[in-house]
């Protein structure tokens, strides 16, 4: 049996997390970890009918309920201390939340290692998403001319996605640099052109009513290729936030991307 905590519990994919932990037969979710009192268990705050513990301090969680895994699904500016210290107190994170720097991701990489302790960050965890970003990286080897349209839901933190920003270093990968376009085009409002990566464009779309989704275009002479993934709801990650819960246990490192896994 595979004991997890959650932080972040309260938030939408936190809820869908929590629902769905508490029906797997191999796993059981001992607490939650809150950035403030809601009270002693998850049913104080109508939310929820589990009497499953509450705490806002994680080395507590850790030593009372002594979970395997800690699945965080709270904020970018949360996201990294709750790793580093996870790791820290010998559990086995499952990231959701993006928003890492390089500089961090090489720093968890390293005191995974040192700890023997497996770690994973997913920027996204539906399988149809992970798959859209394979095959664009397959894509980028013949059509270099790209661009990336995420959108989202108008509450979302950082821009672009982490899942935009792993499909980009993906293509990275296997394409040559290549600068896009006119070279004396110009920009008559700034970033309308979107982000720059390599010469690819990236843009970020923030409305109400959108959950995650995604386009990669390729452009071609007298032709357009265009993967597109859609979430329509959140009960789409929960598959894959399964899946890493049960790998994180076999891994000893940190793995970055849900499909170095699949």
């Amino acid at each position: 049996m595979i004991k997890v905590a959650i932080a972040g519990a309260r938030g939408k994919m936190g809820i869908e997390a929590v629902h769905t932990m508490t029906k797997q037969p191999d796993i059981t979710l001992v607490s939650v970890l809150d950035y403030k009192e809601i009270g002693a268990t998850l049913r104080a705050t109508g939310l929820f009918t589990y009497d499953v513990p509450v705490y806002t301090d994680m080395a507590t969680l850790v030593t009372e309920t002594k979970p395997d895994v800690l699945i965080d699904l709270t904020s970018p500016q949360a996201v990294y201390a709750n790793t580093k210290q996870a790791l820290q107190l010998g559990v086995r994170p499952v990231v959701g939340t993006t928003g890492f720097t390089d500089e961090q991701l090489i720093e968890l990489t390293a005191l995974a290692e040192t700890s023997r302790l497996g770690c994973i960050i997913a920027p996204n965890f539906a399988l149809g998403a992970v798959l859209m970003m394979k095959f664009a990286r397959e894509a980028a080897r013949y059509f270099p001319d790209v661009e990336v349209i995420e959108m989202h839901h108008d509450q979302k933190l950082d821009a672009p996605s982490g899942t935009g920003i792993k499909t980009m270093q993906m293509m990275q990968e296997v394409r040559d640099v290549k600068q896009q376009g006119h070279p004396d085009e110009h920009e008559t409002i700034a970033g309308a052109r979107g982000g720059n990566v390599d010469g690819m464009r990236i843009h970020s779309v923030r409305l109400p009513g959108l959950v995650a989704h995604q386009q990669v275009l390729f452009g071609g002479d007298g032709q357009l290729l265009t993967l597109r993934h859609d979430s329509f709801n959140r009960g789409s990650f929960m598959s894959g936030v399964v899946f890493c819960v049960e790998q994180v246990m076999t891994k000893e490192t940190l793995v970055y991307g849900l499909e170095n896994i699949l």
